[in-house]
C-alpha cells in the first residue's frame, strides 16, 4: 500500500507552463498512490510547455468541485498569470484552501492562491520575481528551498523539487 492511495489530487494546466514543475510533481505523487487530474480550460487538449513538453489535460475547469478533491498543485511558468483570472481557478482554490486541504504552489504558481485571496498571513516562498506580489497580498515570504505553514506548502524553482514533494507527500500521508 502506497503513502497516498485513495487521494484525489488536482493541478491546473495552460500554456508557458513550467515543464518540470507539473510533470515532476505529478508523477512522484502517481508513483506515491494519488490519483492526479491535470485540469485546464479545456479537456483533452494539448498545451504547451515553458521548454516544449507537451500536457494533455484530463478535465475541463469548468464543473470540478474543490469537494471532489482531496489537495491542489499549482505548477509555476506563466501559466498561472492566464489561469489566474479565471474565476472557476480561483474558486477551486479558494474553496480548497478553505476546506483545511493542501494547497502547494512553486515557482510563479503563487499568482493563483494571490488572485485567490488566501495569501493573508501565510509564511511562504516563491521565485523572487513575485516576491513583492505575495507580500504585498499579505503573507511573509521567505527564501528557501520549501515552506510550510498549516495547509500549505510553497517552493522557489524546479531545483526545489525534491524537498516541495518530500513535503506534500509527508502531509498528505499524515491524514
Amino acid at each position: 500500500m502506497a503513502e497516498l492511495d485513495g487521494l484525489r489530487g488536482l493541478m491546473f494546466v495552460e500554456d508557458v507552463y513550467e515543464d518540470l514543475e507539473l510533470w515532476y510533481p505529478r508523477l512522484r505523487l502517481v508513483e506515491a498512490g494519488a490519483t492526479m487530474v491535470v485540469a485546464a480550460p479545456e479537456a483533452g487538449r494539448r498545451y504547451a510547455g515553458k521548454n516544449g513538453y507537451p500536457c494533455v489535460s484530463d478535465a475541463a475547469l469548468d464543473g470540478l468541485r474543490a469537494a471532489d478533491f482531496d489537495f491542489l498543485v499549482v505548477p509555476g511558468g506563466f501559466a498561472p498569470d492566464k489561469l489566474r483570472r479565471m474565476e472557476t481557478v480561483k474558486t477551486l482554490t479558494r474553496e480548497t484552501f478553505q476546506a483545511g486541504k493542501l494547497v502547494a504552489h512553486i515557482c510563479h504558481g503563487g499568482w493563483i492562491p494571490i488572485s485567490a485571496g488566501i495569501m493573508a498571513g501565510m509564511r511562504c516562498t516563491s521565485t523572487p520575481g513575485i516576491r513583492d506580489d505575495l507580500v504585498n497580498a499579505g503573507a511573509t515570504w521567505e527564501d528557501r528551498e520549501v515552506v510550510v505553514d498549516r495547509n500549505m506548502i510553497s517552493s522557489r524553482k524546479p531545483d526545489d523539487l525534491p524537498a516541495f514533494c518530500r513535503e506534500i507527500i509527508a502531509h498528505l500521508a499524515r491524514r
